[in-house]
Formats: C-alpha cells, sequence, structure tokens
C-alpha cells in the first residue's frame, strides 16, 4: 500500500472493516500515539561522554547572513558565484583525541590569502559503508583578478586514508555531469553513488537551468544514480522545485526533503518577467506568448464552476520523502502530508459545498506539532541506535540559514501517517527567535551522543557563527549546547566577488559533520506486484517481467487505482462524496456526490520561460500526451483514461517525468485534484487501492480496496493485441503471443472474431490457431521458446 500514498484508489464502498482497521480507526489520538510515542521518548537522552569516533566536517567562509540563494540557504543554495559561496573552506576530520586534520589541504586542494585558480569550497560529505573513504562535492576556481567571470560547478570528489598518520588522498568521482552541479552525494547499498543535480531531466542543454515554481529561480532536477566504472547515469526522480539533503536509513529507504510548491505561476499572475510559452521542450521550439495554465486551481481567487466557486491554492512545504534505492515508489514519508504536518486550518476547494470542511480532524493522527506552510523539515538523518527515529531542522524557507530548533520523529515503514509523532527535541522559536540558540546538521551517533552546528544567535544576522557542538539534555529534557568539538578554525583571506575585492579574517563555520565509522549496509528494498493486480495479469495471462521489460523499452510506467472514489478519511478538504456513473459509489450518508468518469494525467513540461530576464525554463503542468498504448478515451479530456464501473483506471505514463493527477466530471470539470509530483521509473507498476491512499481507512470507515481492478483487464487485452508479435511468457514457459515473422500482420481491432472467451475476451481466428499449435509443440520447438 506504500505505493498508494500519493497515487490513488480505493473500492471501499462494498467492502467490510476489519477488525484491526475499525481498531484503528476508533482509537483515541493517544493510543494511536502511544508506540510511536514510546520510541520518541526512548531516544530523548543523550550521551555527554567525550566523542569516541572521528568525524568529518566542513567549514565555510560565512556569507553576510542569510542571503538569497546562498551556500545554506533553504534552496537554491547549489549557486557558484562569490557573493553565494565565498571560497576558502575546507574538509575536516577530528579525531576522539581532539586533534583536527584538513583533508583537502593535505590533498593539494585549497588556497591561503588571496583566493584565485585553486580556492575551493567543500559540501556534504558521506563516508562509505566500510568507514574507510567518503565522498563531497568541492567547487575548485575563483576569480583571479577584477571584473573576471568564471564557469565553476560542484563536483563529486572521494577522500580515502582518512586514519591518523595517513596522507589524505582525493579523486575526481568518474562518470558525472561536469557541465552541471553536482551536490549531495551518498553511497547506495551496491556502492553506487546517488546525488542531487540540476543537470535538466534529460540533459537537453537549452532547458537549463531549470527553475522551481516559487521564485523562479535555478533549483535542483532531482537526485541521480552514477555507477562510476560503466558510467551509467539515471534520474531516479524528476523535482519541479528540488530535492535536498538524501540519507539511506537503516530500512534501505533513500529519505531526503523535497520543496512541494505544485501551484501555478506567480511571476506570470503579478505580471512580472516577461513570462511566456514555447511549444515543446524540443531545441528551436517556437515561442508562442504566454499561455493559460488549467492546474492547479487559480492562486489569486475564487473561480466558478459547475460544482461551484474555487477557492485560490496555494502550496509551500518543504516535506520529508522516500524513495527505493532505484527510484521506485517515490512518496512522501509513509504518505505523510499537509493533514498531518500543517493540520488545522486547511481551506476547502469548493467554497460552497457545506459538507466539506476548512479544518482538519486533529483527533486521528497522533502528531500535535505544528509545521508552517512557508518552511518544512531539512536535514533528516535518523538516530543509529534507534532505528525508525530521525532528527531534522524545523526552519523556514526565509532569513534562517536553515537553521532553527531540531525536532525529532517517528518514521519506521510499519507507522502509517496518521501514527507519526514530531516534537521538540530543542526549545521552539518564538516570532522566529531561539533564545537557547538556533541549530543545525543534526547528527546522532552511534556512541549515543548527538552534534549539531550551533549558533548563539536567537536570529540569523551577518555576523551568525556555526560551531560544532556537542549537545546535551537539559532538565526539560531538551537539547541544548554542551561543548564545542574544536577550539575553532581561522583563516584570513580576500578574493575578488568578482566587482569588488572582499576579505574575511576570522572563525569559519563549521557544518555538516558525519560520523566516520563502518556501518551495516541495508538491504536495497524492493516492490512486488499486489495480489489483485497479480491475479488479473494471471487471469489475462500476461507475464510480469515480460511486461516490465516492455515498459523499460518504451521508457513507461503503469499506474494502476482500484477505486478512484474511495479517499482517505482525513481529507474533508476535497470532495468525498463521490460515483462513477452507472458504477461504483463511496459516499457518506448526507452532502452532495460528484460524479467522477476520467482520470486525467498531467505531466511536468518545462516551457515557461522569461526571455531576457531569466535563462532557463519553468515547470508546468499540463495534460500528457495522449500514447496509442493506452485505451482510447475519445470523450475524455486531453491525457485521460476512462474510469471503469468498478472505480478503476490503469493508464500507462511516461517514466523519470513530474506527473501530477485529478479526476474530472464526464465533461472533463476538475473534481478532486491531487497537487503533488511524483516520478515514476521505466518499467514500474504503481498500484494503489484508492485517491489520496488510505492511511487506515477511507471516507466511509472502510479499508483498502481489494477488487481485482478492471480497468487494468481492459488495458492488458488491449496491449497484447497490440504487441502480438513480441513472445509473452506465462509462468516463464509458455507463450501466450507466438512470435510471427516479419510479413506476417498482427491481429486488429477491426479483424473477425470467432470466438470469447469466460471472461469476454475476443480473440481472432489467426491468434488462435497460433495459440493452439504452441501449445501442441514440445517445449524446445515452440516459436520464440525460452528454456529456463
Amino acid at each position: 500500500m506504500a505505493t498508494c500514498a500519493l497515487l490513488s484508489a480505493c473500492e471501499g464502498s462494498d467492502l467490510p472493516l476489519d477488525s484491526d482497521a475499525a481498531s484503528a480507526a476508533a482509537a483515541p489520538p493517544a493510543a494511536i500515539a502511544q508506540a510511536s510515542g514510546a520510541r520518541v521518548a526512548a531516544s530523548a537522552a543523550v550521551a555527554t561522554t567525550a566523542i569516541s569516533t572521528p568525524v568529518m566536517f566542513v567549514t565555510q567562509v560565512p556569507t553576510a547572513g542569510d542571503i538569497f540563494a546562498g551556500r545554506l540557504a533553504a534552496f537554491a543554495n547549489h549557486m557558484t558565484d562569490m557573493t553565494s559561496v565565498p571560497r576558502g573552506g575546507d574538509l575536516m576530520i577530528r579525531y576522539p583525541d581532539g586533534s583536527l586534520r584538513n583533508l583537502t589541504k593535505e590533498a593539494g586542494f585549497g588556497m591561503e590569502g588571496r583566493q584565485g585558480a585553486n580556492a575551493i569550497a567543500v559540501r556534504e560529505p558521506t563516508v562509505h559503508w566500510d568507514g574507510k573513504k567518503a565522498v563531497f562535492s568541492m567547487l575548485v576556481g575563483a576569480p583571479t583578478r577584477q571584473y573576471e567571470g568564471i564557469n565553476v560547478r560542484w563536483q563529486l570528489y572521494e577522500v580515502t586514508n582518512l586514519a591518523q598518520g595517513q596522507v589524505a588522498v582525493i579523486t575526481k568521482v568518474a562518470g558525472q555531469p561536469t557541465a552541471y552541479n553536482n551536490v549531495s552525494p551518498l553511497y547506495a547499498s551496491d556502492d553506487r553513488i546517488l546525488f542531487a543535480s540540476d543537470r535538466p531531466r534529460t540533459g537537453e542543454a537549452h532547458l537549463y537551468p531549470q527553475l522551481d515554481e516559487y521564485e523562479s529561480t535555478p533549483t535542483l532536477v532531482g537526485l541521480y544514480s552514477l555507477t562510476p566504472a560503466s558510467g551509467e547515469l539515471r534520474l531516479l526522480n524528476h523535482t519541479p522545485s528540488g530535492a535536498f539533503s538524501p540519507t539511506i536509513d537503516s530500512y534501505g529507504r533513500v529519505i531526503f526533503t523535497r520543496w512541494d510548491h505544485l501551484q501555478r505561476d506567480q511571476q506570470a499572475d503579478a505580471g512580472t518577467f516577461g513570462a511566456t510559452n514555447y511549444a515543446s521542450e524540443a531545441a528551436g521550439a517556437a515561442n508562442i506568448g504566454r499561455q493559460a495554465e488549467n492546474f492547479p486551481e487559480s492562486r489569486l481567487g475564487q473561480t466558478s464552476t459547475a460544482y461551484g466557486r474555487v477557492n485560490a491554492f496555494t502550496f509551500n512545504l518543504f516535506t520529508p520523502w522516500q524513495m527505493n534505492q532505484d527510484g521506485t515508489e517515490e512518496l512522501t514519508l509513509n504518505h505523510i502530508g499537509r493533514h498531518e504536518l500543517m493540520f488545522g486550518y486547511i481551506e476547502r476547494s469548493f467554497a460552497t459545498d457545506t459538507a466539506m470542511s476548512d479544518n482538519t480532524n486533529t483527533s486521528i493522527i497522533a502528531n500535535k506539532k505544528y509545521i508552517r506552510n512557508d518552511g518544512g523539515i531539512f536535514q533528516i538523518r535518523e538516530d543509529p541506535r534507534t532505528p525508525g527515529t530521525y532528527y531534522g531542522i524545523y526552519a523556514r524557507e526565509f532569513g534562517s540559514l536553515t537553521s532553527d530548533q531540531i525536532v525529532r520523529f517517528t518514521g519506521a515503514p510499519t507507522l502509517n501517517a496518521e501514527q507519526m509523532v514530531f516534537e521538540d527535541a530543542s526549545p521552539a522559536a518564538v516570532s522566529n527567535s531561539l533564545t537557547a540558540g538556533r541549530f543545525r546538521n543534526p547528527l546522532p551517533i552511534s556512541t549515543g551522543q548527538l552534534l549539531a552546528s550551533y549558533t548563539t544567535s536567537p536570529m540569523v544576522q551577518t555576523d551568525t557563527q556555526f560551531r560544532l557542538y556537542q549537545l546535551r539534555t537539559d532538565a526539560s529534557n531538551m537539547l541544548v549546547a554542551n561543548s564545542a568539538l574544536t577550539a575553532g578554525v581561522r583563516k584570513s583571506i580576500s578574493w575578488w566577488s568578482p566587482d569588488v575585492l572582499r576579505s574575511f579574517d576570522g572563525l569559519l563555520w563549521e557544518v555538516e559533520p558525519v560520523e566516520v565509522v563502518a556501518r551495516p549496509r541495508p538491504s536495497a528494498g524492493s516492490w512486488t506486484l499486489e495480489a489483485p493486480e497479480r491475479a488479473v495479469l494471471a487471469e489475462e495471462q500476461v507475464d510480469e517481467a515480460a511486461l516490465r521489460n516492455w515498459l523499460k523499452t518504451n521508457n513507461l510506467s503503469l499506474i494502476v487505482t482500484r477505486n478512484q472514489t474511495s479517499r482517505d478519511r482525513g481529507d474533508l478538504q476535497q470532495p468525498f462524496n463521490l460515483e462513477v456513473p452507472g458504477g461504483v459509489k463511496t459516499a457518506k450518508a448526507s452532502g452532495k456526490v460528484y460524479p467522477i468518469s476520467h482520470y486525467q494525467i498531467l505531466q511536468g513540461n518545462q516551457v515557461r520561460g522569461y526571455p531576457g530576464v531569466e535563462p532557463g525554463r519553468r515547470v508546468l503542468a499540463q495534460p500528457m500526451a495522449n500514447s496509442s498504448h493506452n485505451v482510447a478515451n475519445p470523450n475524455g479530456p486531453a491525457g485521460s483514461t476512462k474510469i471503469a464501473a468498478d472505480g478503476s483506471t490503469a493508464v500507462f505514463v511516461p517514466a523519470n517525468r513530474a506527473l501530477a493527477w485529478q479526476t474530472t466530471d464526464a465533461s472533463g470539470e476538475p473534481v478532486v485534484r491531487e497537487r503533488v509530483w511524483v516520478t515514476m521509473q521505466a518499467g514500474e507498476i504503481r498500484t494503489c487501492a484508492g485517491c489520496h491512499g488510505e492511511n487506515s481507512s477511507n471516507q466511509v470507515g472502510r479499508v483498502e480496496a481489494t477488487n481485482k481492478p478492471e480497468a487494468l483487464r481492459a488495458l492488458l487485452r488491449q496491449w497484447k493485441q497490440q504487441n502480438s508479435q513480441s513472445p509473452i511468457r506465462v509462468n516463464g514457459s509458455q507463450s501466450l503471443v507466438p512470435n510471427r515473422s516479419a510479413s506476417a500482420a498482427p491481429p486488429t481491432a477491426g479483424a473477425a472474431a470467432v470466438s470469447t472467451r469466460d471472461d469476454g475476451a475476443t480473440l481472432t481466428a489467426a491468434w488462435l490457431e497460433d495459440v493452439r499449435l504452441a501449445r501442441e509443440l514440445p517445449p524446445a520447438s515452440r516459436p520464440g521458446q525460452q528454456v529456463r
């Protein structure tokens, strides 16, 4: 059900409520929170004994406060200009005896005094599973004279020889995209290197840089996977506004912060930046002028529809996300979202529908820590001694240097979003001021201590200092600064900005610590098709592996939803009384019932530009390009598929591109909008029981649907017809559709039907004869047979 988190579907209307779900639905919030709350409490106290393991960290020349797109900013922190990231920092390691090594200096990188061609900035190291090397990102080069412009990029490097007495060796990682900024690297369980990059989705230089959905500022495109030995580079997710600070937890999941900002273009709404559209993402595509946006709702005010006035919609949250190490099953962490994080007042979509609510149901969620809509959770790290407990920084998007209070939360995969608990681990801010100081980069370590970058400044100022501290818990069980890990790292340097010669003489920031120890490699995780969908494939005699291979070949994914009328019980802000005309209905006893007939997929197209103002392109949500592989839906809106009578949908969608979706009525009028981007991998089959997948039960108290989706059956039958020249294996042995010669015509929709299966599938005479002959032949003689 993890895949359902952001996808859809649950029958619900005809299903009994099982005993476990009934208990969860009826449980008071205190009972819901008991198990997860206990996990939080178990890790509240931290050890105060001396640090007994080496700690690697980076130093950074301070910026003048929280400058826009600066090195420690919440977003666009990968810029390379001298104002955003002054050169002069290093990669350091501290040993238990308190001694320090400057690893970059040992390896011949960096400069003293005036910064120039060999000047560096360093960021975000991650230690290998064996504890003997680390990967990090480094920027090399600075202007050597006034007004000199330089073109440099953040690149990935590895450092070895980390033990005391050795001399560091630093090598550049092979195979990375050298024309783009590559940051936040980490090792996958199989030693691939995962990292964030601003490389365009498929490397199209004319689309560079991708611009975010808020400030139209260059952003990171997503997380990539690199196999250095072979040079294989794969995009794991496409994030229109950026993904940040990935890590791998003990369950093998990639955990990261993603900026969720799917809303209409505020620059276009304001009439600034000269917003325009291009006809496509292709190089040389025509400038067709500014085109109207249709998804999601307007930002500016209520609009009229057939179902009443629709409220304005904005979205701005830095949310914890997860995915498998191959990029599959991307979703918010355990399906957590606005209802569990920024609970309370969330405006309903249809202003005149009194059955919907502007307030969330807080009685069904365990979390009581409110997360503002202009910030989120950053720099997430799991406690190695308490799997499933995580620390992060709850910070605002501006004016914070992404520093604030430390929060602790539960997030083991055994919990659903209703059961997750966030709590204060350090004192909370009052009017954005923290009298006990501000924290950054919390790091729980294997020996029970907790480290963090810390400043005594209650608010970010031009002279804010960040130093590494060991923390302790005070009498109220709050984390506070205990003792500094270093005596301070001082430098006296100067650099061209490039217009002005600037200088700095003082203590460098100490940020982004990591523990230098060996760690167990977690399993990389895997995903399996759920029972209802497996049953349909078996009944239709389609081999799952063959289907997945075809999807990979065609760079497609498959989304299957069992019941679009079923929604999570906590979402009262969008229509929840839903029915398919002539089919399934899931509705409460009262309130307006909305008909839904089509499931429309929106894809993120990088077609919004600002010529002469900002290079690059912004992503817009546009209808998915129609595909002949999908069941035709001539009466539906562009990019849609018809919702079957049982509420199910099945649709092939483009892989490695941000997608969103909505259900509409028969005329194409939107009813339920799912306003979040999700990426799927080629060959991935995402299944979900209901629209806005249920955490514990749906809007009428029933558990997730288990019906065999009829829309999937219809799609598979068409797929078999279209692919009759390819061998489709059944149980790894028998060919359902034998190989044909190149001259043989595949069966078509207009071919004469001579037989109808019990389940209604119509087959042609030629097809049936080929199947009969194939089954009569001995295995070694069957056309295209693979013996296993």
